[in-house]
């Protein structure tokens, strides 16, 4: 194994196929793309699945990849593979399922209509949410969606508190300015 080598230096080994630098990026990321991938999926076992596929993907396309930083490139895609996981996972039948939960909890607020605009206001925020830079990005969806401590949001991103705490404001304020431009934004309500 290259313990000493750096991210770069492993990238370029494995375009020779080198899996002793494939192996070196495993051991070096691993544990902490489960953890990552553990906030978006609330799933360990789920996690380190993703992970290992994305290990296997990274091995699988090294000839054609032309990855400059594996690092921001294997957190986005564990990210990105999570996320698809935890989409997947929700069932169609579980939003219909919702939908019948909602109708008697409160049948004259909630009418179907407004349940799905609900929904629709809920995804337009998300896809604002995707064009903000991507540590603000991150930060947001970790604080506020998945209601993770900003201390352990530190710990994850490798950041400070004072860090976390100074982006999840900006991005906050970014999105607010999004959320004012969105000429056809509906709340729902």
């Amino acid at each position: 194994m290259y313990k000493e080598l750096s991210d770069e230096s492993l990238t370029a080994l494995l375009k020779s196929d080198d899996s002793a630098a494939l192996e070196t990026l495993f051991h070096r990321y691993y544990k902490s793309l489960c953890q990552y991938c553990s906030v978006y999926t609330k799933d360990f076992t789920a996690a380190e699945e993703i992970t290992a596929d994305l290990f296997i993907k990274l091995w699988d396309g090294r000839m054609e990849s032309n990855i400059l930083h594996i690092k921001n490139y294997l957190f986005v895609s564990a990210r990105n593979l999570a996320l698809n996981y935890k989409q997947k996972k929700r069932a169609p039948l579980d939003f219909t399922e919702d939908l019948q939960v909602h109708a008697h909890l409160s049948p004259d607020v909630n009418t179907p209509f407004k349940i799905l605009t609900g929904k629709e206001s809920y995804d337009r925020i998300l896809c604002m949410i995707d064009t903000l830079p991507e540590r603000q990005r991150e930060v947001l969806l970790m604080s506020r969606i998945d209601q993770v401590d900003k201390h352990r949001v530190a710990e994850l991103l490798g950041i400070s508190v004072r860090t976390v705490e100074t982006t999840l404001y900006q991005s906050i304020k970014q999105l607010r300015l999004l959320l004012k431009g969105s000429r056809n934004f509906t709340s729902g309500s």
